[in-house]
Order: C-alpha cells, then structure tokens, then sequence
C-alpha cells in the first residue's frame, strides 16, 4: 500500500540522492523529485513525480512542494556545477514554502565543516573544515549560512553533517554525535536509511549531528 506521505526530494539525481529516491520507493512513499538536467531525467525511476526547474527559481521549489509532506534536500555542487551560494538561497526558498504549504519537516545534507556551539572537534575534524575553508571557501561559508538559517527559522529541521560518502549499497549501522566526526565515511544506502528514519523522528529535531559508519 502507498503511503499517503509524499516526500520532495531535492538533488535526487546525484550520486548520494538516487540511493535516497530507491529508500522511499521500497518504503512505499510518494516522491516528487526536482529535476534541473533534462538530461538526467531517465535516472529517474518510473512513479516519481518530477518537476523541472531549479531549486535557485522561487516558482520552481514552489511547484515541487505544493502538496507535499516533508522535504528533503542532498543538495551538492552539482553536475554542470552549481553556484557556491546555492545552499542558503535554496534553503530560504524551501523554508518559505514550507509555511505557505503548512509543511513542518526539513532534512537537509552537509559537509562535516559547518561549525555549531555544541561542537567539540577533534584534531582530524577541525583539518578538514579548515581545508574546506581554504580551498572553497565562498561554498563552505554558504553552508555556513545555510544552517543559521535553519536554526532562526520555524521549521522542524536536522541538518546532517557528513564525511566522505561512499556509493555503496552495503548498509551498515551508522553511529551519530553531535560534537564531532569521529569515522571518516558513509555509505550512501547507510545514509539513505538515516534519512528516511528521520523523516518521522524527533531525536535530532533542531539539531546538526554528524552521521557516519565507524572504520
């Protein structure tokens, strides 16, 4: 049976979102998905209800949101590469709509570089989020912004920090901490399963923690 949820999904045709889209299928979800490369449509699986456009044009999140549940953004850089700002103007988007809608759920994906009050990072976590600073520094800023956003906002969010993502289809337990990275990977089905239990759980509600498998 359907369920009577149906979930947007933003960057379902990346690397990372396609195994998100698979997860909600076999869960029996509606899924709406925001497809900006027309190229990249026939990723898509059959019963997906797609939306052209691009999650940086106010009408198009607006489209892909209308009649929704919840929302999910694995938004990344992109292939042809978006712009480093994305991440917040998206999010401002998404968050705007999702009063208009009554929607109150918002998950969203990120790199382990985005700093909170809470956080306690080791040495080999604070090397990265330091080198994601030097070497794109207007993107790793944006995700800065993205979660100040969230965090000032209304929405019921968690925003997941994330080490390297592999695309894998090996699911293994993650491990979740709210002060530091201490694995240096994730599978993307193990990752896949973290959201989709999240949609419906209050445990991480308000909160970025990092979600990894242990090595």
């Amino acid at each position: 049976m359907t369920s009577s949820y149906k979930i947007a999904v933003i960057g379902g045709t990346g690397k990372s979102g396609s195994y998100l889209i698979q997860e909600l299928f076999s869960n029996n979800f509606q899924v709406k998905a925001l497809v900006r490369n027309l190229q990249k449509i026939n990723q898509i699986p059959a019963g997906v209800e797609i939306v052209l456009g691009d999650v940086t044009d106010i009408d198009a999140v607006r489209r892909l949101l209308k009649g929704c549940t919840h929302v999910v953004s694995m938004l990344g850089m992109g292939t042809p590469p978006s712009e480093p700002t994305i991440f917040a103007q998206s999010t401002q988007y998404i968050l705007d709509t999702m009063q208009q809608e009554g929607i109150l759920r918002y998950i969203v994906t990120t790199g382990l570089n985005v700093d909170t009050p809470s956080d306690q990072k080791s040495m080999q976590t604070k090397f990265g989020t330091q080198w994601m600073k030097q070497n794109f520094p207007i993107s790793t800023a944006n995700k800065q912004a993205e979660y100040d956003l969230l965090v000032s906002s209304v929405a019921d969010w968690t925003l997941i920090r994330l080490p390297l993502i592999e695309l894998t289809n090996v699911n293994v337990p993650v491990n979740t901490d709210l002060k530091d990275c201490t694995g240096n990977k994730i599978s993307a089905k193990s990752l896949a399963k973290f959201v989709v239990m999240q949609l419906f759980s209050k445990e991480f509600s308000g909160q970025a923690p990092f979600v990894f498998n242990q090595d």
